[in-house]
């Protein structure tokens, strides 16, 4: 029931911050927005990638380690630092900045590259403010031993102690 329940959030959310609103601001506002990039553009199909197998495999982590799902909704019921979680506190995030990076490069847009730098502005206070917070209270010293050991968005690719 948990992979349904995935699916659903990420067609919902994601869904709409990933497909619709950028859609929406290249149909209104893609050309006064745009570069001439010319086949440069085909490398964002590789963040685009990127972010796609970085959200997956979070979101299995949730529910097959977690017990839950990426849904604020219904988290996780155990604290996931298995996985990309072991380099980083919030890959499904980074994964879903580098996907919107990649089609700012593939369709050359300004603006999609700026939608991208609200998002992680958002993200951060969103992680600052209600993510870190809760999971204090939810995991107690657990959470605080894995906050003091894995940065927050810059991966490191050493063993954590």
């Amino acid at each position: 029931m948990a992979i349904i329940k995935t699916l659903v959030f990420t067609l919902l959310l994601p869904g709409v911050f990933l497909v619709l609103v950028p859609y929406l601001l290249l149909s209104w506002f893609g050309d006064g927005f745009t570069m001439d990039i010319g086949r440069f553009r085909y490398f964002g199909v590789l963040p685009v990638l990127l972010g796609v197998l970085t959200y997956i495999q979070c979101a299995w982590s949730f529910v097959s380690l977690g017990k839950g799902t990426p849904a604020p909704v219904e988290p996780p019921k155990e604290l996931v630092v298995q996985g990309l979680y072991k380099h980083v506190r919030n890959p499904m995030y980074l994964g879903v900045l580098f996907l919107l990076m990649g089609e700012a490069i593939f369709f050359a847009s300004i603006l999609i590259f700026l939608y991208t730098a609200l998002m992680f502005f958002c993200f951060h206070i969103f992680v600052v403010v209600y993510e870190e917070p809760n999971l204090r209270a939810r995991f107690g010293d657990l959470y605080t031993k894995y906050r003091d050991s894995v940065p927050r968005w810059i991966p490191r690719w050493r063993k954590t102690r």
